[in-house]
Protein backbone atom coordinates (compact mmCIF):
# COMPACT_ATOMS: atom_id res chain seq x y z
CA UNK A 1 0.00 0.00 0.00
CA UNK A 2 1.41 3.16 -1.25
CA UNK A 3 0.28 6.46 0.98
CA UNK A 4 0.70 10.03 -0.64
CA UNK A 5 3.46 12.11 1.25
CA UNK A 6 1.64 15.11 0.69
CA UNK A 7 3.70 16.66 3.96
CA UNK A 8 6.56 15.68 1.71
CA UNK A 9 5.59 16.20 -1.78
CA UNK A 10 5.34 20.12 -0.66
CA UNK A 11 8.93 19.86 0.38
CA UNK A 12 10.28 18.26 -2.48
CA UNK A 13 8.51 20.81 -5.07
CA UNK A 14 9.84 23.98 -3.28
CA UNK A 15 13.29 22.23 -4.05
CA UNK A 16 13.25 20.48 -6.95
CA UNK A 17 12.01 23.66 -8.42
CA UNK A 18 15.99 24.85 -8.67
CA UNK A 19 18.81 23.12 -10.76
CA UNK A 20 20.48 21.26 -7.48
CA UNK A 21 20.13 17.14 -6.74
CA UNK A 22 17.57 17.05 -3.68
CA UNK A 23 18.76 14.55 -1.11
CA UNK A 24 16.55 12.96 1.04
CA UNK A 25 17.63 10.95 4.28
CA UNK A 26 16.25 9.93 7.28
CA UNK A 27 15.50 6.83 9.07
CA UNK A 28 15.95 3.43 7.86
CA UNK A 29 12.45 2.27 6.66
CA UNK A 30 10.41 5.76 6.96
CA UNK A 31 9.17 5.17 3.46
CA UNK A 32 11.90 7.31 0.95
CA UNK A 33 11.91 4.70 -1.51
CA UNK A 34 8.21 4.39 -2.11
CA UNK A 35 8.60 8.10 -1.69
CA UNK A 36 10.78 8.53 -4.64
CA UNK A 37 9.00 6.28 -6.48
CA UNK A 38 5.80 8.28 -6.12
CA UNK A 39 7.72 10.92 -7.19
CA UNK A 40 8.61 9.35 -10.39
CA UNK A 41 5.00 8.84 -11.19
CA UNK A 42 4.80 12.56 -12.06
CA UNK A 43 7.87 12.03 -14.89
CA UNK A 44 7.30 10.09 -18.36
CA UNK A 45 10.67 9.39 -18.31
CA UNK A 46 12.51 7.91 -15.08
CA UNK A 47 15.01 5.44 -13.78
CA UNK A 48 15.65 3.91 -10.29
CA UNK A 49 19.19 2.71 -9.28
CA UNK A 50 20.09 1.07 -5.75
CA UNK A 51 23.41 0.74 -4.69
CA UNK A 52 22.60 -3.11 -2.54
CA UNK A 53 22.06 -4.43 -5.55
CA UNK A 54 24.90 -6.59 -7.38
CA UNK A 55 23.98 -5.82 -10.83
CA UNK A 56 23.29 -2.37 -10.17
CA UNK A 57 26.66 -1.75 -8.95
CA UNK A 58 27.94 -3.32 -11.49
CA UNK A 59 26.45 -1.26 -13.89
CA UNK A 60 27.71 1.93 -12.81
CA UNK A 61 31.24 0.95 -12.67
CA UNK A 62 31.27 -0.34 -16.16
CA UNK A 63 29.20 2.88 -16.97
CA UNK A 64 29.41 5.77 -14.72
CA UNK A 65 26.74 7.68 -16.71
CA UNK A 66 24.34 4.31 -17.08
CA UNK A 67 21.50 6.79 -16.64
CA UNK A 68 21.71 7.87 -20.24
CA UNK A 69 20.15 5.18 -21.13
CA UNK A 70 16.78 5.77 -19.07
CA UNK A 71 13.95 4.67 -21.83
CA UNK A 72 12.60 8.03 -23.02
CA UNK A 73 9.02 8.13 -23.69
CA UNK A 74 9.65 11.77 -24.71
CA UNK A 75 11.85 14.81 -24.53
CA UNK A 76 10.94 15.47 -21.17
CA UNK A 77 13.78 15.58 -18.38
CA UNK A 78 14.18 12.53 -17.15
CA UNK A 79 14.07 11.52 -12.93
CA UNK A 80 17.10 9.91 -12.04
CA UNK A 81 16.80 8.21 -8.53
CA UNK A 82 19.90 7.21 -6.48
CA UNK A 83 18.88 4.98 -3.85
CA UNK A 84 21.28 4.07 -0.87
CA UNK A 85 24.92 5.11 -3.28
CA UNK A 86 25.78 6.59 -0.23
CA UNK A 87 27.75 3.07 0.67
CA UNK A 88 29.77 3.51 -2.13
CA UNK A 89 33.18 4.60 -1.18
CA UNK A 90 33.59 7.06 -4.28
CA UNK A 91 29.94 8.31 -3.85
CA UNK A 92 30.82 11.96 -3.46
CA UNK A 93 32.86 12.55 -6.31
CA UNK A 94 30.69 10.44 -8.43
CA UNK A 95 27.79 12.60 -7.95
CA UNK A 96 30.00 15.58 -8.17
CA UNK A 97 30.91 14.51 -11.94
CA UNK A 98 27.40 13.52 -12.61
CA UNK A 99 26.18 16.96 -11.15
CA UNK A 100 28.70 18.82 -13.32
CA UNK A 101 28.29 17.00 -16.60
CA UNK A 102 24.20 16.79 -16.71
CA UNK A 103 22.61 19.17 -14.25
CA UNK A 104 20.02 20.59 -16.24
CA UNK A 105 19.20 17.55 -18.77
CA UNK A 106 18.31 15.24 -15.60
CA UNK A 107 16.57 15.62 -12.22
CA UNK A 108 18.62 13.64 -9.63
CA UNK A 109 17.32 12.59 -6.30
CA UNK A 110 19.71 11.27 -3.96
CA UNK A 111 18.25 9.17 -1.12
CA UNK A 112 19.53 7.02 1.82
CA UNK A 113 18.98 5.74 5.43
CA UNK A 114 21.05 7.99 7.67
CA UNK A 115 22.68 11.57 7.46
CA UNK A 116 23.71 11.87 3.78
CA UNK A 117 25.99 14.17 4.97
CA UNK A 118 27.61 12.29 7.47
CA UNK A 119 29.92 9.20 5.39
CA UNK A 120 33.18 11.25 4.75
CA UNK A 121 34.86 8.73 2.92
CA UNK A 122 36.90 10.65 0.78
CA UNK A 123 35.92 12.14 -2.25
CA UNK A 124 35.45 16.20 -3.37
CA UNK A 125 33.14 18.26 -1.71
CA UNK A 126 29.50 18.96 -2.77
CA UNK A 127 28.63 22.13 -1.71
CA UNK A 128 26.34 24.25 -3.63
CA UNK A 129 25.68 21.23 -5.41
CA UNK A 130 22.37 19.41 -3.45
CA UNK A 131 19.57 20.81 -0.99
CA UNK A 132 18.58 18.14 1.63
CA UNK A 133 15.57 17.42 3.35
CA UNK A 134 14.06 14.95 5.79
CA UNK A 135 12.04 12.30 5.75
CA UNK A 136 9.99 10.91 9.09
CA UNK A 137 8.17 8.44 10.09
CA UNK A 138 4.40 9.41 10.18
CA UNK A 139 3.29 11.70 12.51
CA UNK A 140 -0.25 13.00 13.91
CA UNK A 141 -0.46 15.93 12.05
CA UNK A 142 0.35 14.33 8.62
CA UNK A 143 -1.72 11.38 9.65
CA UNK A 144 -4.92 13.49 10.30
CA UNK A 145 -5.10 15.57 7.28
CA UNK A 146 -3.26 18.67 9.02
CA UNK A 147 -4.50 22.26 6.43
CA UNK A 148 -3.38 24.53 9.12
CA UNK A 149 -0.64 27.27 7.74
CA UNK A 150 2.77 27.41 9.16
CA UNK A 151 1.32 31.85 9.20
CA UNK A 152 -1.46 30.48 10.82
CA UNK A 153 0.34 28.39 13.24
CA UNK A 154 3.20 31.08 13.76
CA UNK A 155 0.73 34.04 14.31
CA UNK A 156 -0.86 32.12 17.43
CA UNK A 157 0.29 29.03 18.37
CA UNK A 158 -2.27 28.58 21.32
CA UNK A 159 -5.20 29.60 19.44
CA UNK A 160 -8.43 27.62 20.01
CA UNK A 161 -9.12 26.30 16.47
CA UNK A 162 -11.24 23.47 14.79
CA UNK A 163 -8.93 19.87 14.74
CA UNK A 164 -9.62 17.12 12.33
CA UNK A 165 -11.72 14.21 13.40
CA UNK A 166 -9.75 11.04 14.39
CA UNK A 167 -7.20 12.46 16.01
CA UNK A 168 -7.96 10.59 19.14
CA UNK A 169 -7.49 7.13 17.16
CA UNK A 170 -4.61 7.83 15.24
CA UNK A 171 -2.78 9.10 18.56
CA UNK A 172 -3.43 5.59 20.02
CA UNK A 173 -2.54 4.13 16.88
CA UNK A 174 0.96 5.63 16.92
CA UNK A 175 1.60 4.72 20.36
CA UNK A 176 0.92 1.09 19.92
CA UNK A 177 2.48 0.92 16.49
CA UNK A 178 5.01 4.03 16.02
CA UNK A 179 4.47 5.93 12.80
CA UNK A 180 7.10 3.62 11.01
CA UNK A 181 5.10 2.93 7.78
CA UNK A 182 5.50 -0.98 7.69
CA UNK A 183 3.96 -1.43 11.91
CA UNK A 184 1.80 1.24 11.20
CA UNK A 185 -0.21 0.25 8.77
CA UNK A 186 -0.44 -3.38 9.37
CA UNK A 187 -1.81 -1.80 13.14
CA UNK A 188 -1.24 -4.46 15.36
CA UNK A 189 1.01 -4.78 18.78
CA UNK A 190 2.16 -8.42 17.84
CA UNK A 191 3.41 -7.09 13.94
CA UNK A 192 5.07 -4.41 16.07
CA UNK A 193 6.61 -6.21 18.38
CA UNK A 194 8.46 -8.43 15.43
CA UNK A 195 9.36 -5.39 13.00
CA UNK A 196 10.92 -4.07 16.21
CA UNK A 197 13.24 -6.41 17.11
CA UNK A 198 14.43 -7.36 13.34
CA UNK A 199 15.05 -3.81 12.70
CA UNK A 200 16.57 -2.80 15.77
CA UNK A 201 19.15 -5.75 14.96
CA UNK A 202 19.49 -4.87 10.99
CA UNK A 203 20.65 -1.27 12.00
CA UNK A 204 22.84 -2.72 15.21
CA UNK A 205 24.57 -5.63 13.25
CA UNK A 206 24.52 -4.63 9.86
CA UNK A 207 24.77 -1.15 9.03
CA UNK A 208 26.21 0.53 11.67
CA UNK A 209 28.68 -2.69 12.33
CA UNK A 210 29.91 -2.18 8.59
CA UNK A 211 29.72 1.55 7.92
CA UNK A 212 31.00 2.89 11.56
CA UNK A 213 33.81 0.01 11.26
CA UNK A 214 33.34 -1.63 14.49
CA UNK A 215 35.38 -4.32 15.66
CA UNK A 216 32.46 -5.50 18.52
CA UNK A 217 29.20 -5.15 18.86
CA UNK A 218 28.20 -6.36 21.81
CA UNK A 219 29.52 -3.34 24.33
CA UNK A 220 27.22 -1.42 21.27
CA UNK A 221 24.24 -3.28 22.33
CA UNK A 222 24.00 -2.67 25.85
CA UNK A 223 24.74 0.73 25.52
CA UNK A 224 21.19 0.80 23.40
CA UNK A 225 19.02 -1.36 25.40
CA UNK A 226 20.38 1.06 28.93
CA UNK A 227 18.74 3.90 26.65
CA UNK A 228 15.21 3.54 26.88
CA UNK A 229 15.22 3.95 30.76
CA UNK A 230 16.85 6.94 30.36
CA UNK A 231 13.96 8.69 28.20
CA UNK A 232 13.40 12.13 29.31
CA UNK A 233 16.11 13.02 31.39
CA UNK A 234 19.50 14.91 31.22
CA UNK A 235 21.10 11.95 30.02
CA UNK A 236 25.01 11.64 31.79
CA UNK A 237 27.46 9.84 29.57
CA UNK A 238 29.51 9.40 32.18
CA UNK A 239 27.77 7.68 34.15
CA UNK A 240 26.70 4.95 30.82
CA UNK A 241 30.26 4.67 30.50
CA UNK A 242 30.84 3.36 34.16
CA UNK A 243 27.77 1.16 34.16
CA UNK A 244 28.93 -0.85 30.99
CA UNK A 245 32.51 -0.32 32.39
CA UNK A 246 33.79 1.13 28.61
CA UNK A 247 35.52 4.54 28.09
CA UNK A 248 33.51 8.20 27.90
CA UNK A 249 34.40 8.67 24.30
CA UNK A 250 33.39 5.33 23.31
CA UNK A 251 29.51 5.97 24.63
CA UNK A 252 29.94 9.53 23.20
CA UNK A 253 31.31 8.08 19.74
CA UNK A 254 28.13 5.38 20.08
CA UNK A 255 25.06 7.77 20.69
CA UNK A 256 26.47 9.41 18.02
CA UNK A 257 26.47 7.15 15.44
CA UNK A 258 22.58 6.32 16.98
CA UNK A 259 21.90 9.80 16.21
CA UNK A 260 23.76 9.30 12.67
CA UNK A 261 21.34 6.39 11.69
CA UNK A 262 18.19 8.04 13.30
CA UNK A 263 17.97 5.43 15.98
CA UNK A 264 17.46 8.63 18.67
CA UNK A 265 17.69 12.13 18.84
CA UNK A 266 18.68 14.67 21.59
CA UNK A 267 17.45 17.88 22.40
CA UNK A 268 20.13 20.46 24.04
CA UNK A 269 19.06 22.83 27.26
CA UNK A 270 18.31 26.35 25.98
CA UNK A 271 20.07 28.99 27.50
CA UNK A 272 20.55 32.59 26.74
CA UNK A 273 24.57 32.23 25.97
CA UNK A 274 24.56 29.24 23.42
CA UNK A 275 28.25 28.06 24.50
CA UNK A 276 26.54 27.23 28.25
CA UNK A 277 24.56 24.73 26.12
CA UNK A 278 27.07 23.12 24.45
CA UNK A 279 28.40 21.75 27.68
CA UNK A 280 25.38 20.39 29.30
CA UNK A 281 23.17 17.27 29.16
CA UNK A 282 21.21 16.70 26.05
CA UNK A 283 18.18 14.80 26.73
CA UNK A 284 17.68 11.76 24.74
CA UNK A 285 14.94 10.20 22.66
CA UNK A 286 13.97 7.38 20.49
CA UNK A 287 12.11 7.39 16.78
CA UNK A 288 10.99 3.52 17.92
CA UNK A 289 9.33 4.38 21.01
CA UNK A 290 6.46 2.20 21.45
CA UNK A 291 8.17 -0.60 23.51
CA UNK A 292 8.95 1.97 26.02
CA UNK A 293 7.46 0.32 29.40
CA UNK A 294 6.67 3.92 31.55
CA UNK A 295 3.49 5.86 29.98
CA UNK A 296 4.80 8.99 30.76
CA UNK A 297 8.38 8.29 29.22
CA UNK A 298 6.39 7.20 26.12
CA UNK A 299 4.25 10.24 25.91
CA UNK A 300 6.97 12.62 26.56
CA UNK A 301 9.12 11.15 23.88
CA UNK A 302 6.13 11.04 21.23
CA UNK A 303 5.69 14.52 21.44
CA UNK A 304 9.37 15.40 21.14
CA UNK A 305 9.48 13.22 17.80
CA UNK A 306 5.85 15.25 16.83
CA UNK A 307 7.72 18.56 17.55
CA UNK A 308 11.02 16.99 16.02
CA UNK A 309 9.60 16.38 12.63
CA UNK A 310 7.88 19.98 12.74
CA UNK A 311 11.03 22.08 13.68
CA UNK A 312 12.90 19.17 10.71
CA UNK A 313 10.57 20.92 8.46
CA UNK A 314 9.97 24.19 9.06
CA UNK A 315 13.95 24.74 8.51
CA UNK A 316 13.74 22.45 5.42
CA UNK A 317 11.54 25.20 4.13
CA UNK A 318 13.40 27.59 4.89
CA UNK A 319 10.83 29.14 6.96
CA UNK A 320 13.36 30.35 9.98
CA UNK A 321 16.28 28.66 12.06
CA UNK A 322 14.28 26.55 14.72
CA UNK A 323 15.49 24.82 17.23
CA UNK A 324 14.12 22.30 19.97
CA UNK A 325 15.34 22.56 23.28
CA UNK A 326 14.57 21.81 27.03
CA UNK A 327 14.37 24.18 30.01
CA UNK A 328 15.87 23.68 33.59
CA UNK A 329 17.46 26.10 36.12
CA UNK A 330 19.64 25.47 39.17
CA UNK A 331 16.98 24.54 41.43
CA UNK A 332 15.87 21.69 38.82
CA UNK A 333 13.01 23.12 38.01
CA UNK A 334 12.29 21.96 34.26
CA UNK A 335 9.88 22.51 30.73
CA UNK A 336 9.94 19.62 28.68
CA UNK A 337 10.58 21.89 25.59
CA UNK A 338 11.11 24.89 24.16
CA UNK A 339 11.03 25.93 20.38
CA UNK A 340 13.28 29.20 19.85
CA UNK A 341 14.11 30.67 15.86
CA UNK A 342 17.46 32.50 15.76
CA UNK A 343 17.86 31.22 19.47
CA UNK A 344 15.09 33.41 20.21
CA UNK A 345 12.22 31.49 22.67
CA UNK A 346 8.90 31.49 20.62
CA UNK A 347 6.81 28.68 22.31
CA UNK A 348 6.95 26.77 25.98
CA UNK A 349 5.48 22.83 25.81
CA UNK A 350 5.21 20.96 28.56
CA UNK A 351 3.59 17.53 28.80
CA UNK A 352 1.09 15.58 31.31
CA UNK A 353 -0.36 12.31 31.54
CA UNK A 354 -3.64 13.27 32.93
CA UNK A 355 -2.74 17.25 34.83
CA UNK A 356 -4.96 20.00 33.63
CA UNK A 357 -3.72 22.48 35.96
CA UNK A 358 -1.10 24.43 34.84
CA UNK A 359 2.60 23.16 36.16
CA UNK A 360 4.18 25.49 38.48
CA UNK A 361 7.71 25.39 36.05
CA UNK A 362 5.65 26.38 33.21
CA UNK A 363 3.91 29.01 34.92
CA UNK A 364 7.07 30.40 36.18
CA UNK A 365 9.27 30.41 32.79
CA UNK A 366 6.55 31.96 31.15
CA UNK A 367 6.98 34.61 33.07
CA UNK A 368 10.33 35.24 32.71
CA UNK A 369 10.37 34.41 28.96
CA UNK A 370 7.32 36.43 28.41
CA UNK A 371 6.29 34.06 25.00
CA UNK A 372 3.64 31.34 24.40
CA UNK A 373 3.04 27.96 26.67
CA UNK A 374 0.46 24.96 26.10
CA UNK A 375 0.94 22.19 28.31
CA UNK A 376 -0.31 18.89 26.83
CA UNK A 377 -2.48 16.01 28.35
CA UNK A 378 -2.65 12.68 27.37
CA UNK A 379 -6.42 12.70 27.87
CA UNK A 380 -9.41 13.39 25.38
CA UNK A 381 -11.25 16.51 25.14
CA UNK A 382 -9.09 18.95 27.18
CA UNK A 383 -9.40 22.29 26.03
CA UNK A 384 -8.86 25.51 28.20
CA UNK A 385 -7.03 28.67 28.82
CA UNK A 386 -5.50 29.73 31.98
CA UNK A 387 -4.40 33.33 32.77
CA UNK A 388 -0.56 34.19 33.71
CA UNK A 389 -0.50 37.52 34.14
CA UNK A 390 -0.63 39.20 30.89
CA UNK A 391 -0.39 35.96 29.48
CA UNK A 392 -2.38 32.80 28.48
CA UNK A 393 -1.23 29.30 28.96
CA UNK A 394 -3.38 26.73 26.80
CA UNK A 395 -4.43 23.36 28.53
CA UNK A 396 -5.33 20.98 25.55
CA UNK A 397 -4.80 17.25 24.68
CA UNK A 398 -1.98 16.28 23.28
CA UNK A 399 -3.64 14.72 20.29
CA UNK A 400 -6.13 18.13 19.44
CA UNK A 401 -3.37 20.40 19.49
CA UNK A 402 -0.26 18.11 17.78
CA UNK A 403 -3.10 17.65 15.17
CA UNK A 404 -3.01 20.74 13.64
CA UNK A 405 1.37 21.46 13.99
CA UNK A 406 2.20 22.28 10.67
Amino acid sequence: MKMKRILYENIWQRLSAHKQMVFVAGPRQAGKTTFTQILAEDFNNSLYFNWDILDEKRKLIENPFFYEEVHRKDNSVPFIIFDELHKYSNWKNYLKSVYDRDKGNYKFVVSGSGRLDMYQKGGDSLAGRYFIFYLWPFTLAELAGNNLTFEQFLSNPIEVRAFPHETHSIWNKLNQCTGFPDPYLDGTGEFYRIWSNTYRKQLLREDIRDLASLRSIEDVEILFSLLPSKIGSPLSMASLARDIQVSFDSVRNWIEIFENFFMVFRIAPWTRKISRAITKEKKLYLFDYAGLDSPAAKFENMVALELFRAVSNWNDLGRGNFSLHYLRNRDREEVDFLISNNHDPFLLIETKLADDYASKSLIKFQKILNIPAVQLVNRGDICKLVSNNNLNIMIISADHWLSLLP
